[in-house]
């Protein structure tokens, strides 16, 4: 019979999807199996099956062979629009660092990472850095981090501190923006800057992650059609509730999570 193995039509023998795997790979247990889009470890007829995808998970897959897993795991009609989408995160300390790259593990397409700081100790408690980073421009270190998750994704850098005066040129290709500023009067600047009446733009921003105060208060709200806050709205920090690595990856995931349901289309809570 002839089947469609790694997008090659190719004629077998097998009757099964054990039999022809074992054809190609012999004895090889490393190799997973991708059927009509979905990973299984089934031995399924092969009568039954429009396409399969093998990949040996022992080694660093190609470009297309990414795609088929993360669509397989996330299911193709999902992974299909993440894969489109683009996404401008606005500071990489603790809450951009985090949301670039739980974006990135996800399979957006392009990041547009913007941030004018660099690497330092302090920054190691909370922020998705490695003490060989120490020194670098975070654009530059985070580049370099998701090259290692995931090097397929198109990473769009801009070392440069976001003002007033260049807030609607550096994010002029970006509709989902992600608000991951340090500072409450950044935070608002970029709030009234983006969020003009006739915007076709949407900011996902954060307020409220310091501490250890319970994990339950961090939340995401939507404020209008275009704008969601996630954190708890209050704890800033202070001496004794300084900005802790749990908390700051919760709040961070809401925004990921908010990020993603954009994305999908679910733009409801």
């Amino acid at each position: 019979m002839t089947i469609t193995v790694n997008k090659q039509r190719i004629d077998t023998m097998a009757t099964d999807v054990f039999t022809l795997k074992h054809s190609i790979y012999g004895n090889n247990d490393n190799v997973i199996t991708i059927v009509d889009g979905f990973q299984t470890n089934e031995n399924l007829t092969l009568l039954d099956i429009g396409e399969i995808i093998f990949i040996d998970k022992t080694k660093m897959p190609s470009e297309n062979e990414m795609e088929y897993m993360l669509s397989a795991r996330h299911t193709p009609q999902v992974y299909d629009k993440v894969k489109k989408a683009r996404v401008a995160i606005a500071g990489l300390g603790g809450l951009g660092s985090n949301v670039a790259l739980a974006l990135a593990r996800t399979g957006v397409g392009t990041l547009h990472l913007i941030d004018f700081d660099v690497v330092e100790p302090s920054n190691l408690n909370r922020q998705q850095y490695f003490i060989s980073h120490l020194g670098k421009n975070k654009t530059d270190a985070m580049k370099n981090i998701i090259s290692q998750v995931n090097p397929y994704v198109n990473v769009v850098t801009d070392n440069v501190k976001i003002t007033q005066d260049n807030v609607s040129t550096v994010f002029e290709q970006d509709k989902i923006i992600c608000e991951a500023f340090d500072n409450k009067e950044s935070k608002a600047m970029l709030v009234t800057e983006l969020l003009s009446d006739n915007t076709d733009k949407v900011l996902i921003s954060a307020s409220g992650m310091a501490g250890y105060e319970s994990s339950n208060t961090i939340v995401t709200r939507k404020i209008t059609d275009n704008f969601y806050l996630c954190g708890d709205g209050v704890t800033g920090a202070k001496i004794g509730r300084g900005l802790m690595a749990p908390r700051v990856q919760i709040c961070a995931g809401h925004e990921a999570n908010a990020i993603l349901r954009i994305i999908l289309g679910e733009t409801e809570l």
